[in-house]
């Protein structure tokens, strides 16, 4: 996979977990929801590399789910400290991102609704979002 391959994925998967939201699949719409930050991250690993492709599997830590590791991992890394630092309701958002675990596919969350809005609001919203700002950077 490659920069822009990540890229149209976080974007159809945030689509896909705003429809699965609306639909009331709050636990599909969380576990999705994550998806997209992940993606959004690894476009930003891979921009790193030659040709924008996502580095080989040797690179074992960074294929990983675990969203602050791709955080640190990135060159975006960097610039996040002095985004949040400058955005209240950025840094709020992300603490409700990091939090996130790929492993939740495997639970029934017990307040999956408020999860999932929560969610979906820390990374899509237009002003602040954690999807806004790193996009900037992928």
């Amino acid at each position: 996979m490659n920069r822009e391959d990540f890229q149209k994925l976080a974007e159809t998967r945030l689509e896909d977990a705003k429809a699965l939201l609306k639909a009331g699949r709050f636990d599909a719409a969380y576990y999705l929801a994550g998806y997209v930050v992940e993606c959004a991250l690894k476009a930003c690993i891979a921009k790193q590399t030659k040709e924008y492709d996502f580095p080989p599997r040797n690179a074992q830590n960074l294929y990983t789910h675990d969203l602050e590791t791709l955080l640190k991992a990135s060159e975006f890394g960097r610039s996040f400290d002095t985004e949040s630092n400058r955005d209240a309701k950025l840094k709020e958002y992300w603490d409700i991102v990091k939090d996130w675990e790929e492993t939740r596919r495997y639970e029934l969350l017990d307040e999956a609704k408020i999860g999932a809005e929560a969610l979906l609001q820390a990374i899509a919203d237009e002003n602040h979002g954690v999807l806004r700002c790193i996009s900037k950077y992928w």
